[in-house]
């Protein structure tokens, strides 16, 4: 190969679409008769640049409603079907032709999770099931020819994690582990999917009171850090550290590769108790600051590409009656950051496109271009003084 040539190759590979890949971010969204349609909703979702929605409610309106669109859908299916989706793969495609096979891959289904804190209710048959049940819906989509929709089930931190301080120490709880996570984590590295888990900062800032508000914020300060003892790796937020725990812990259990998905995270807006930490201010902090920080493509300590994915609770408030992992004393609170007519609470940027990870791919590219269509130019001026010579 003439040496221009090569050139000219070696700056096409550089073209090519590079390994990073940015974790997308979601929200989740509960429909309600007292919310806009869904169409409305949908529009309302194009319009912030909100690229995936998680649905822990699956109606099949909805999900229809979705079909043709570039949003990607998190499903979940209920903790009630886990001993019939375990004891019969019938039961799990009967809840597919329902839920799925009627839409994708129109609509742009990506995950689905059995069940939803299933070891925080403390039914054992269910978690004792959950493997099973995970197994059977993902050999009825397989049946099917579908093999791109991860299949798993959502872990909530608080309900699993055993010393997650400092997080290169944290296991998984007993006996929860050897029977149900380690068995789940060897079926998700055998079909390629994705460890869930709900993850809040707000509940373990309140189970720890030495924990800084502005470490579970996102807030940048000179002395505002964590220091992992063992490793020596300063952490920056709790978000960050407790992903981390996480990753930890999956490495104890043998696999530290699985991709992690943060099913749900947020901070209230409002505490029927009282709590001074649940207002709109602190709201807003955590989620701009959680924005920012996946944005800016640092990922964490231990996993440079962070979670895979992050869903955002919630979209609209459902008024929990159930605090996220704490004992709640019959206290509601809202979650969401946008009101009923669908105005923000506070605003919010979801879009990804003033990522410094997009910035540097962008420059990159036009770089090479730029260098590219020089020597293209260089070789044509060559070639044409050369056919000029040879006619004289």
């Amino acid at each position: 190969m003439p040496p221009s040539l090569s050139i000219i190759t070696f700056l096409s590979l550089l073209l090519l679409p590079s390994a990073v890949t940015a974790t997308t971010i979601g929200v989740t969204y509960i429909p309600s008769p007292t919310l806009p349609p869904p169409e409305q909703v949908l529009a309302n979702l194009l319009s912030k640049k909100i690229t995936a929605v998680r649905l822990p409610v699956p109606d099949p309106n909805i999900i229809r409603a979705f079909s043709y669109t570039n949003i990607s859908l998190f499903l979940a299916i209920p903790n009630s079907l886990i001993p019939s989706i375990a004891a019969n793969r019938s039961a799990a495609s009967l809840w597919l032709y329902d839920h799925v096979i009627p839409f994708y891959p129109r609509a742009h289904i990506t995950a689905i999770s059995v069940g939803t804190h299933v070891l925080a209710q403390g039914d054992v048959t269910s978690a004792d099931l959950l493997v099973p049940a995970i197994r059977n819906v993902y050999r009825s989509l397989t049946d099917i020819g579908i093999r791109q929709i991860t299949v798993s089930t959502t872990f909530s931190f608080v309900n699993i994690m055993t010393t997650p301080f400092p997080p290169s120490s944290a296991e998984f709880q007993q006996p929860a582990n050897n029977f149900v996570i380690k068995p789940l984590l060897d079926l998700l590295s055998e079909t390629d999917s994705s460890f869930f888990v709900s993850l809040y900062p707000y509940s373990v800032y309140k189970l720890r009171p030495e924990i800084p508000i502005g470490f579970a914020l996102f807030q940048q300060h000179a002395y505002n850090f964590r220091e992992d003892t063992v490793t020596g790796v300063r952490y920056r937020n709790l978000f960050d550290l407790m992903v981390d725990a996480v990753i930890a812990a999956m490495a104890v259990a043998g696999h530290e590769n699985i991709p992690v998905v943060v099913a749900e995270t947020g901070w209230p807006s409002y505490d029927s108790n009282g709590e001074v930490e649940a207002q709109d201010v602190y709201s807003e902090m955590y989620l701009q600051g959680l924005v920012n920080h996946v944005r800016s493509g640092k990922g964490t300590p231990l996993r440079k590409e962070g979670a895979a994915e992050i869903y955002i609770y919630e979209m609209f408030d459902t008024n929990d009656t159930a605090t996220k992992g704490l004992n709640s004393d019959g206290a509601w609170q809202n979650w969401g950051f946008c009101y009923p007519n669908m105005s923000m609470k506070f605003e919010i940027d979801f879009s990804n496109g003033g990522s410094p990870l997009m910035e540097l791919e962008d420059e990159r590219v036009t770089t090479c271009l730029l260098v590219l269509v020089y020597f293209i130019l260089v070789l044509k001026i060559r070639d044409d003084l050369i056919l000029f010579f040879i006619l004289q």
